[in-house]
């Protein structure tokens, strides 16, 4: 019994995702306009520790991680928003993403209330963000990446209300409705290759999903969603939400001549086909842009792949 639990732990292996601890963050801070206040506001990336002050877009090259926190420009206004910051976990930092709304107020009076879920994933966000329609256009999703993980690993916290209510907020209204938004934990591998017109076309290698439904009792630990190679259709432990990425969840890359381009997953690749790009996303909510359930925080900590 000793023999064979040492080969088991020998033929394991964890690697960390880079800044996947959550010790080490860049922060921001950007001047709103005057028409809404000119208020100093704090941004925060995953990334190696700096402190940047100016209206200018965070250049992504030292980090995989981009969030769902905003630096955007419309009309000339310049807004900030935040819902992915620091907090204290268990053994140092952690990040603590909420879905909640965003405001924006002109001459004293709430004209603008957006929803947004908290986010992290990797990629880039493409700043300034200049619009609410068809936000995710303004990030380029996915890092190149060619091994093949057994798992995706974390440690997690959750607050998941599940009072049945969800709300649309996009620009001038809000919309309430009955309906239900867990929380959700993607790890996407994908083969990708780019056409002579340089549209990116992608099918789905390997598929770990995972939603928070429930308020855990404290932290989960070593938390492991397994990847699944080929069609993910064809496992017992496949779930709707696992399906190919398409419709108004499609995501945005950036080509090789750095146009911004749909990705669409046109398909289920085979098991042992080779991987060039992967997608890990984390976020308080899964129902898309602009609904969720108010409230929902995630907190993650210590991810990590297993080989």
């Amino acid at each position: 019994m000793f023999l064979l639990a040492s080969l088991s732990a020998f033929a394991q292996r964890y690697e960390k995702v880079p800044f996947g601890d959550f010790e080490q963050w860049v922060v921001r801070y950007i001047d709103e306009s005057q028409i809404i206040g000119g208020n100093r506001k704090t941004l925060y990336v995953i990334g190696p520790t700096d402190t940047i002050v100016g209206n200018d877009a965070y250049d992504y090259k030292k980090t995989i991680w981009a969030t769902s926190n905003a630096f955007a420009k419309v009309m000339g206004i310049t807004k900030t928003s935040t819902n992915v910051t620091p907090d204290r976990g268990p053994t140092g930092r952690c990040a603590k993403l909420a879905t909640q709304y965003a405001y924006c107020k002109v001459a004293g009076m709430v004209n603008i209330k957006v929803l947004a879920a908290g986010s992290i994933y990797w990629g880039k966000m493409l700043e300034p963000i200049t619009g609410v329609s068809d936000p995710y256009s303004f990030m380029d999703w996915g890092i190149p990446f060619t091994k093949r993980p057994k798992a995706m690993v974390l440690n997690y916290r959750s607050v998941i209300p599940n009072t049945g209510k969800l709300v649309k907020g996009t620009t001038f209204r809000t919309i309430e409705f009955d309906g239900y938004d867990p929380a959700e934990i993607m790890f996407v591998l994908q083969y990708r290759w780019e056409d002579e017109k340089g549209n990116i076309h992608a099918k789905r290698v390997g598929t770990a999903f995972y939603h928070v439904d429930q308020t855990s009792h404290g932290w989960v630990s070593d938390f492991r969603i397994p990847v699944i190679y080929g069609d993910a259709r064809k496992s017992p432990d496949y779930k709707p939400y696992m399906d190919l990425i398409t419709g108004e969840k499609t995501m945005y890359a950036l080509n090789s001549k750095g146009k911004k381009k749909p990705v669409v997953e046109e398909g289920w690749a085979d098991a042992d086909c080779p991987v060039t790009h992967a997608i890990m996303a984390v976020t308080s909510g899964s129902q898309g842009a602009f609904i969720g359930a108010l409230d929902n925080i995630l907190w993650v900590d210590e991810i990590r792949l297993e080989y």
